[in-house]
């Protein structure tokens, strides 16, 4: 991993891309995605300050465990001036998240043990189907093989 001396605060995108692992093109879409911020140069080139380095750290902790980075997005706007994520930060961001994590790893489940299920059956109903309509949610409102719009005329 390439050292950057202490003097330098500011990283280039290449800098930044080799320091955290992501790629250039990752740290291009998550400023698009306002996850990160730069500034530019008179020459028009991002300038990170170091601190980004621990924002994309923070990241790509919450994609790796499957967080969305709208949530990520959301929950880094909270932080008082756009500060970067400490480690206090990360314990209550991850424990608020938890449930959302262990509901996904229910669905994950449900969907290993159905799988073969579904792929012999191969009538995807949604009135028995318990990947497309877990617990029958749609049998008491609608009727047929696939979901349609409601207010919609087939």
């Amino acid at each position: 991993m390439p050292q950057i001396p202490e003097k330098i605060h500011e990283l280039t995108v290449g800098q930044l891309s080799a320091r955290s692992g992501a790629a250039v093109s990752a740290l291009h879409f998550y400023e698009a995605k306002g996850l990160i911020s730069s500034r530019r140069t008179s020459g028009n080139q991002r300038r990170y300050g170091r601190d980004i380095l621990r924002r994309v750290a923070f990241i790509r902790a919450a994609q790796r465990v499957g967080i969305p980075l709208a949530t990520v997005r959301d929950a880094l706007a909270r932080l008082p001036e756009e500060r970067t994520p400490t480690h206090e930060d990360w314990a209550l961001l991850s424990a608020a998240w938890r449930t959302e994590l262990d509901e996904r790893i229910k669905q994950l489940g449900r969907l290993r043990d159905h799988l073969s299920d579904c792929i012999g059956c191969g009538c995807l109903s949604l009135e028995n189907c318990v990947l497309s309509n877990p617990d029958d949610v749609f049998g008491e409102r609608l009727s047929g093989s696939r979901l349609m719009p409601e207010g919609k005329d087939a």
